[in-house]
C-alpha cells in the first residue's frame, strides 16, 4: 500500500552533493526522489542550490523527476571559490510551508540546522533528518532530532547511481 504524500522534503543541495563526493559514489537522483515518496511519504521535495548556469541541464533533469529547486544566486571569491550557501533559503521554505505538510525530512548533516530540527521536534513536524554520510553528520542534528537521524550512505546500494557498461 502507498504511503500518503503528506510530508515534504527539503534538501541541502550542496551538503548532500559535496558529501557524496567525499564518499567517493554519485547519488541516483530519480531513485532517492521515489525512495523519499515510498519510505517517508513525501509528496513535495524542495532540493536548495546555488544556481551556476552551466548546471542547467542538471536542474532540468533534477525538476524532471520531480523537485522543486529553490535557487541562491551565487558569488564567487576573489580565489575563484564559488560561495551559494542556501540554509537561511531551506529554513525559511520549511516556515512558509510549516501548515502545508505533516512532517517534514531535512536532508542534511549541517549542524546549523539544529535549531531548525529542534523545533520542528518540538512541534511534532520533523519525520527524520536523512544525512548523507554518518561520518560527516553533526553531532547537533542526533541530539535535536532525539536520534531520528538516518544515513544515506547506509543505502548506497539501493540508491547509487549506476552507470551502464559500454558492452
Amino acid at each position: 500500500m502507498k504511503k500518503p504524500q503528506t510530508n515534504y522534503a527539503f534538501i541541502d543541495g550542496t551538503n548532500l552533493h559535496r558529501t557524496m563526493q567525499e564518499v567517493g559514489w554519485d547519488l541516483d537522483y530519480r531513485r532517492f526522489r521515489i525512495y523519499l515518496s515510498e519510505h517517508y511519504g513525501v509528496g513535495k521535495t524542495y532540493y536548495f542550490i546555488g544556481y551556476m548556469p552551466e548546471n542547467t541541464p542538471l536542474y532540468t533533469f533534477l525538476q524532471s523527476v520531480g523537485y522543486v529547486i529553490i535557487f541562491k544566486p551565487i558569488l564567487k571569491t576573489p580565489d575563484g571559490k564559488v560561495k551559494g550557501n542556501c540554509d537561511a533559503e531551506l529554513v525559511l521554505q520549511v516556515m512558509i510551508d510549516l501548515d502545508s505538510y505533516e512532517k517534514a525530512v531535512i536532508v542534511s548533516s549541517d549542524g546549523d540546522f539544529y535549531c531548525l530540527v529542534n523545533y520542528l521536534r518540538e512541534k511534532n513536524k520533523l519525520e527524520c533528518v536523512l544525512a548523507p554520510c554518518k561520518a560527516g553528520c553533526s553531532h547537533l542534528l542526533d541530539i535535536a532530532s532525539k536520534g531520528r537521524v538516518a544515513y544515506l550512505d547506509n543505502l548506497r546500494g539501493k540508491l547509487e547511481f549506476k552507470k551502464k557498461s559500454p558492452l
